[in-house]
């Protein structure tokens, strides 16, 4: 098992290098471009910070909202889109809808998502975006809860696969994809769950469709640790969780290994630059980035 030294040598080699967002969410690093993009929520807009200068600038403005991302096989970015209430691909600054409805009723608005080996897109669908003024626009939960969903690259064959999640938020696969965790930021209950994938026949032919079950608590936060939002899992399967005080890791045991401090509250993390082992973190207002020896287990 690491140790909390092992994956964070120096924690006082955090680093803010960026700042001037409202709520910074959605982190993502961009291998084609060197550049880390996130949104600034309630701003409207996608920001992002060149690595080989060091300088913020704006990708997009109106945007709708946008929340959570993720880089597809095909190089191309898929986000989330609390306004649009629906998951979205970004290819070279046009954008086109993946999935937007589920069951004839409009979902409540996407917030983070993940892409599977197998191309199918993962989504956590909260209610923020149609609840919270300065996330998108009133609304109302027209199927009447919060699930997480899942669909193919193009949004073919969408459905609920995790239906007991209070508020589902982030969302990160084990390294074997075998293990799905969803981090439930409610506020009464605090916790990162962990389900079990496997392929399940459909009858159809050779095409199969992941199976979910065997749910369960993983880890439950503290007093004074705030919420879970935003997870990674490295290739090691430790799960790297956002918290109100900073950034907290947990063994695949659920064992936590350890927490570094940051100065805001954390809302989403990822792993890039260019060796892939450099932490971004997204915290209230700014940026901030920490030296690791992990690496993302989807990179």
């Amino acid at each position: 098992m690491s140790t909390m030294t092992d994956l964070v040598p120096d924690p006082g080699a955090l680093e803010r290098i960026a700042t001037g967002s409202t709520w910074a969410e959605g982190p993502l690093w961009v291998p084609a471009t060197g550049t880390l993009r996130w949104s600034d929520i309630p701003g409207d807009r996608i920001l992002q910070w060149h690595a080989s200068s060091g300088q913020t600038d704006e990708y997009a403005t109106s945007v709708e909202f946008t929340n959570g991302r993720t880089i597809d096989h095909d190089g191309s970015v898929v986000q989330c889109s609390h306004g649009h209430r629906r998951v979205e691909r970004d290819r070279d600054g046009v954008v086109t809808v993946i999935a937007d409805a589920w069951n004839g009723v409009r979902l409540n608005s996407p917030n983070d998502v993940v892409v599977a080996r197998d191309g199918g897109v993962w989504f956590t669908d909260p209610a923020y975006g149609i609840t919270q003024p300065r996330e998108g626009h009133a609304g109302v939960r027209e199927y009447g809860d919060h699930w997480v969903f899942r669909c193919g690259p193009d949004g073919a064959d969408l459905r609920p696969v995790v239906l007991d999640v209070d508020e589902p938020n982030g969302l990160a696969f084990s390294p074997s994809e075998h293990v799905l965790y969803v981090a439930s930021s409610s506020g009464d209950d605090p916790v990162i769950r962990a389900y079990d994938v496997a392929d399940s026949p459909r009858g159809d032919g050779d095409a199969v469709a992941p199976r979910v079950k065997n749910g369960r608590e993983f880890t439950r936060f503290g007093a004074g640790e705030g919420v879970p939002d935003g997870i990674r899992v490295d290739t090691d399967g430790n799960v790297w969780s956002s918290s109100h005080r900073g950034v907290v890791v947990f063994a695949p045991d659920g064992t936590r290994l350890g927490e570094v401090a940051v100065p805001e509250v954390v809302s989403n993390l990822c792993f890039g630059g260019p060796d892939g082992t450099t932490l971004f973190l997204t915290a209230t207002t700014s940026v901030y980035r920490l030296p690791t020896t992990a690496r993302d287990a989807v990179s």
